[in-house]
């Protein structure tokens, strides 16, 4: 997902000039800039049955289900980043005017690819953690039936629950829900074979 950083960035100077882009979309961390690749189509299927699953159980609630447009902000790390999948409850507040860069959410979902899973899993989870709003942090596999949910308890402590078993529902208590694990993997086939044309 990450390219070779542009450094010494200031936030407004990185906004102004991702608002701008139409081809590539970037992360930010600290002055230095992150190009992001495309995902492979296990990844893309998982994100939008994980994004309409959520959409199924939260459209009679004050939850909004967000896709990977959404730009999130975590102002005490200097940083903005592109989940794969965002869940707000409540009144949205926004970097600025522009209502394009949230800044609490309740749950974020990354989709794991293999170029991106320790980032995911250490320095990404570390800068989400730095949101005061955000209650649950999903980390969805695209190579198996496997996501681990980690849950922001009272006293701060995060607890880990991990669902392997296909015939589970997932809980997730700040938004009062269950997803389905059968549903999340909804049509992805593991192991399927690499049909790229090779030249």
């Amino acid at each position: 997902m990450q390219t070779q950083p542009i450094p010494e960035y200031r936030f407004e100077d990185y906004l102004a000039i991702e608002r701008e882009s139409t081809d590539v979309k970037h992360e930010y961390f600290a002055g230095q800039v992150f190009a992001m690749s495309g995902g492979s189509y296990e990844h893309s299927l998982i994100t939008v049955n994980l994004a309409g699953e959520l959409h199924q159980r939260l459209k009679d609630s004050s939850c909004a289900v967000l896709s990977s447009d959404m730009r999130i902000r975590i102002e005490t790390a200097d940083a903005c980043a592109y989940p794969d999948v965002s869940v707000l409850c409540g009144e949205p507040i926004f970097h600025d005017a522009r209502r394009d860069v949230l800044t609490n959410p309740v749950l974020i979902a990354e989709v794991l690819s293999p170029s991106t899973e320790a980032y995911d899993r250490g320095g990404k989870f570390a800068l989400y953690r730095q949101l005061p709003s955000l209650r649950h942090y999903l980390l969805v596999a695209q190579d198996q039936i496997a996501v681990d949910v980690f849950t922001r308890q009272p006293d701060g402590r995060w607890v880990l629950d991990a669902y392997t078993d296909p015939d589970a529902e997932i809980l997730l208590e700040a938004l009062d829900c269950r997803l389905s694990m059968r549903e999340l993997y909804d049509r992805v086939i593991f192991g399927a074979a690499d049909t790229t044309p090779r030249s």
